[in-house]
């Protein structure tokens, strides 16, 4: 999660405040940056070195994903939950200072739970997006879904997540985002399924149409990699114009361009029982299974197959 930006400079102040009370702890490294990760007081039953496992297999596809880790330097609070299991409370800042992360794990967690965890990643995948709500809290849907969409495509990348998983979570999860009675477009509904799930949405269809119009040639990856490659990170405000631009000029397209155009100001219907059936996505009775015949079959395989990457980050074993 990244903060609106209301929030922002408040929730800064206390991350950084808490930086500096706890020293660096350990140092996790992954795509040629150093992640400082540093515990509040407290213990883990897993011990800290599974919680440290965790954290370098999140950084590992977030990797794979971008070619790099987003940013050289981060700083990570690990915060310890006594009488609690799981992980909670994660956010992630940015500008001047750099990029951090705080997050929650409970003492109880198990190493089950670490290793299905998707929070952590979510997090370290906020690093790789400029602030587009420098101004106005309208494109944090832009923020909060580019890091919902990726988060289970990294994570199947690095084989930590089956293809099956992140359709069926999708099948599941997406028509959370779709827009309801009285909705005015992605930059003015800012309820919590517009914005996490309707952002998800724009994404993946932003990534199928790259994929069409590009014969499967180039995807999402190719405008998130650009993006990052011009230098935005989540220690940089860019206008959300901006985004789309060098997004697009990456995939030689105008996808993204056209869908911002299409779905910030008024409601856009998606109809995802077709979607599914053309990338060959069937759920029954939880159940997910293929279609390798449908139309958009290959594209369906390539999202999450693991792409070429100059980052080949170690992962370490949930122990």
């Amino acid at each position: 999660m990244r903060p609106v930006r209301a929030l922002a400079s408040w929730g800064l102040g206390i991350g950084l405040l808490a930086s500096c009370v706890f020293a660096q702890d350990a140092q996790v490294t992954s795509g040629g940056a150093t992640i400082e990760v540093s515990f509040a007081p407290g213990k883990f039953d897993v011990g800290r070195g599974a919680v440290l496992a965790w954290v370098t297999n999140a950084a590992s596809a977030v990797s794979e994903y971008f070619g790099r880790f987003p940013v050289e330097h981060a700083r990570l609070m690990v915060r310890p939950s006594e009488g609690r299991a799981g992980v909670f409370r994660g956010m992630t800042f940015g500008g001047r200072r750099g990029a951090f992360t705080r997050i929650s794990v409970g003492q109880a967690t198990t190493e089950k739970q670490l290793s299905d965890d998707w929070m952590m990643t979510h997090e370290f995948i906020h690093m790789a997006f400029p602030d587009v709500s420098a101004n106005s809290d309208d494109h944090h849907w832009m923020e909060e879904g580019m890091a919902t969409y990726i988060e289970p495509i990294a994570r199947a990348q690095i084989g930590r997540m089956t293809p099956e998983h992140v359709w069926g979570d999708f099948e599941r999860d997406m028509p959370q985002g779709l827009p309801q009675a009285g909705d005015q477009g992605l930059d003015r509904t800012p309820t919590w399924g517009r914005t996490y799930w309707g952002g998800a949405l724009f994404w993946l269809l932003a990534d199928v149409q790259i994929r069409e119009a590009s014969h499967n040639q180039k995807r999402l990856q190719d405008a998130m990699r650009g993006i990052l490659d011009a230098g935005g990170n989540i220690t940089e405000d860019w206008a959300v114009e901006r985004v789309v631009e060098v997004g697009d000029q990456a995939t030689g397209t105008s996808v993204l361009a056209d869908l911002y155009k299409q779905m910030k100001a008024r409601a856009v219907h998606t109809d995802l029982d077709d979607l599914w059936r053309r990338l060959g996505v069937q759920v029954k009775n939880g159940s997910v299974s293929f279609d390798d015949h449908a139309p958009l079959a290959e594209i369906r395989k390539a999202i999450t197959a693991r792409a070429d990457s100059a980052a080949r980050a170690p992962q370490a074993p949930i122990r």
